[in-house]
């Protein structure tokens, strides 16, 4: 009888499997890092076929790891990171350009172009989203638009299109299914949140034909076998609803923030879809037998792809963890105010414009307080999605789950604390991406029986108390908002 879950967890800078076991622990876990393509100032772009080839290799090799064999695996599990999109030939399989990244701004002319017309608010109310580059429509428009000979290809019904997932499914059934489930749906642009289905006049407007779109299915049930290991793929939903699944967020109010490349916050708020007047976004939470749960979302572009340019960028740590030693050396910033908007900001301003500035350098600014600031930086854009949340849901919030690997620093956690004044609860496993996928696998195949027995799997493993609010405190927000004004439109 098989034993254990597999989850395909597939980043915006590494492809990563992991196995679970029966009582959702980690047996093994296997990471691949695949180059990231920097065409252009605000362009990012990653080689689709590298990601398929990371994301097999690293399948392989936490078999290996785990000593076991296909025949003990009930269920394979997809997460992926959302709103990147790959365009491919139907017959060849071959992508015809790099897969463009969520993080890319190369369409907000685009997008200005539909928000001067008026039509955001159209988008908006169908989609729950708004029209800005980091979302899938706009990139595929591009690719028509810019690739020779694909839009007539595209007419011609020779052309494919789809996030991460469904690029994954392609490869792991040779071909067969070209599928996408209601979660990654929801972050192109061209999903109706009301009906669960695409949508003509979305289509039209972004000029896709529906033919290059996937098959939506649930989040959990099987869609098939994969042909590399004769094994159900039974689980698939965008990074950030694998890890609210995976966090035991089931009921409405339940709220988690991931500290990834980017941070993204997400409540649950079960039948109600949310349309936000701060700046969030309505999404699926899952669907499970044909049944969608909605969330509303905040999206930070840059959080730990901050700390990764202070690295490889900037040079000045060689890794996070002296990153982190020496943000702890100093007691404060020093007055050093930092804005990642390195590819504009996201929620709850929206400006693809924003460029990223380094505010109140001194000749005393030591790389310390640089280090300080970057910390500070990902806490306040944090603190400005759960307002938002909080506003736009008229819940009061008290507690926040975190996970992703910057949830690890207890420093970031502390300060986070203080700037959103709630608990902040970190589980024993901040795997909680690769966990949702595997938990809706296994629910897909009977593995583990409801989400009450995936509740029990969850577990506490260090909780922050905020210190009362401060003139310290109110000064920092006070001078990060100062900041992030003089940021924005930038490029404008």
């Amino acid at each position: 009888m098989a034993k254990f879950i597999l989850a395909l967890d597939q980043g915006t800078s590494s492809s990563r499997s992991v196995i679970f076991d029966a009582e959702g622990a980690v047996v093994a876990a296997s990471k691949k890092e695949f180059k990231q393509i920097y065409p252009a100032p605000g362009l990012v772009e990653h080689d689709a076929e590298a990601i398929w080839e990371t994301q097999l290799s690293t399948m392989l090799d936490v078999m290996i790891k785990a000593d076991i064999t296909a025949k003990d695996i009930a269920a394979i599990g997809i997460t992926n990171q959302r709103e990147t999109v790959v365009v491919w030939d139907r017959i060849s399989g071959k992508p015809i350009h790099n897969a463009i990244v969520w993080q890319d701004r190369r369409t907000s002319e685009i997008c200005q172009q539909l928000k001067d017309a008026g039509v955001d608010k159209v988008i908006s109310s169908l989609t729950g989203l708004t029209a800005d580059p980091y979302f899938s429509a706009t990139k595929v428009r591009w690719i028509l638009d810019n690739v020779e000979g694909a839009r007539e290809m595209a007419t011609a019904g020779k052309l494919c299109m789809g996030t991460i997932d469904s690029w994954l499914i392609w490869n792991l059934t040779d071909g067969k299914s070209h599928l996408t489930d209601a979660t990654n749906a929801s972050r192109t642009l061209l999903y109706n949140i009301h009906t669960g289905m695409w949508d003509d006049d979305l289509l039209e407007m972004f000029h896709i034909p529906r033919s290059m779109l996937p098959e939506i299915v649930d989040s959990s049930g099987v869609i098939g076998k994969g042909k590399w290991l004769g094994v159900p793929i039974s689980g698939i939903a965008g990074d950030q609803q694998a890890a609210l699944f995976g966090q035991g967020c089931f009921k409405p109010g339940q709220i988690k923030n991931t500290y990834g490349t980017g941070c993204f916050m997400l409540m649950n708020t079960g039948e109600r879809i949310i349309q936000s007047k701060n700046g969030l976004l309505s999404t699926v939470a899952w669907q499970l037998e044909g049944k969608r749960k909605f969330a509303i979302e905040g999206s930070v572009f840059m959080g730990g792809a901050i700390f990764n340019w202070l690295r490889d960028g900037l040079q000045i740590v060689k890794d996070v963890f002296e990153f982190d030693a020496l943000a702890k050396s100093v007691d404060d910033n020093g007055g050093v105010v930092f804005v990642p908007a390195f590819t504009g900001l996201g929620a709850p301003h929206w400006d693809p414009f924003a460029r990223g500035s380094m505010q109140g350098l001194t000749r005393g600014t030591t790389r310390a307080h640089i280090c300080r600031a970057a910390l500070e930086a990902v806490s306040f854009q944090c603190a400005e999605l759960l307002e938002s949340i909080a506003k736009d849901s008229s819940v009061e919030i008290s507690e926040l789950r975190v996970d992703g690997g910057a949830s690890i620093s207890k420093l970031l956690m502390r300060i986070q604390a203080d700037q959103m004044q709630c608990n902040i609860v970190r589980p024993k496993n901040i795997e909680t991406t690769a966990f949702g996928a595997a938990a809706l696998a296994a629910l897909g195949v009977g593995f583990w029986e409801s989400k009450e027995h995936i509740s029990t799997l969850w577990q506490e493993d260090m909780s922050f108390t905020p210190s009362p609010w401060s003139d310290t405190l109110a000064t920092q927000r006070k001078r990060w908002d100062k900041a992030v004004e003089r940021s924005k439109l930038w490029e404008k």
